[in-house]
C-alpha cells in the first residue's frame, strides 16, 4: 500500500511540476509579446498610411491615421488632419490625449480655460471629458499626433449643451 501511494504522489509531483512549467512559459511568453513587436516610423506623407474619415459630426475632409494599436483599446497613437482654415466643434473623449502639432499652427479651445494656440512642434494635454474644440490657423493642414490612453471616441456636443455654455 505505500508503493501505490509512493506512486501517487511521484505522479501528482510529475504532473503539477509540468502545470507549473507550462504556466510560467506562457507568462514569459507574454511578457515578452512586447518586446517581439517591431519599430515603427511614419512620415505624414507616407503613401503606405491609411487615412481614414473623422467621426460625422467633424469637417468632411477631416482625416484620421492610425499609427500603432488597435481603436477600439486602450494605448493608439493617431494623426489627425484637419485642412487648414477649419474648426473642429465642441466634442469630448473619454480618453485624455497626449499632442504633439506636427504642422500647421492651432488654436484649441476647453471649457473653462482660456484660448491657447500650438504651433508645429508643441505639446498640449487634453483631460478627458473636458469639451474643447480646435480650428486650424493656417492655410496648410494642421497635422497632431495624439496619444490616446483609452479607447478612441469622440463625443459631439449637443446644441443644448451648447447653448448652456
Amino acid at each position: 500500500m505505500k508503493t501505490i501511494n509512493k506512486f501517487r504522489l511521484k505522479h501528482l509531483f510529475k504532473t503539477m511540476l509540468a502545470f507549473i512549467l507550462v504556466l510560467a512559459f506562457n507568462v514569459v511568453q507574454g511578457q515578452n509579446s512586447d518586446t517581439d513587436q517591431k519599430a515603427i516610423v511614419w512620415e505624414t506623407d507616407d503613401s503606405t498610411l491609411k487615412w481614414g474619415p473623422c467621426p460625422g459630426f467633424m469637417p468632411e475632409d477631416c482625416r484620421i491615421a492610425v499609427l500603432q494599436g488597435n481603436p477600439k483599446k486602450p494605448n493608439t497613437d493617431v494623426f489627425f488632419k484637419m485642412q487648414g482654415n477649419t474648426t473642429v466643434p465642441r466634442h469630448w473623449h473619454n480618453s485624455p490625449e497626449r499632442m504633439v502639432l506636427v504642422s500647421g499652427k492651432m488654436r484649441v479651445n476647453y471649457d473653462g480655460q482660456d484660448s491657447e494656440i500650438i504651433n508645429t512642434g508643441d505639446y498640449a494635454y487634453g483631460p478627458a471629458e473636458r469639451p474643447h474644440e480646435a480650428t486650424c490657423l493656417s492655410d496648410e493642414p494642421c497635422i497632431l499626433f495624439i496619444a490616446f490612453e483609452d479607447p478612441i471616441d469622440a463625443m459631439p456636443m449637443s446644441k443644448t449643451e451648447d447653448s448652456k455654455k
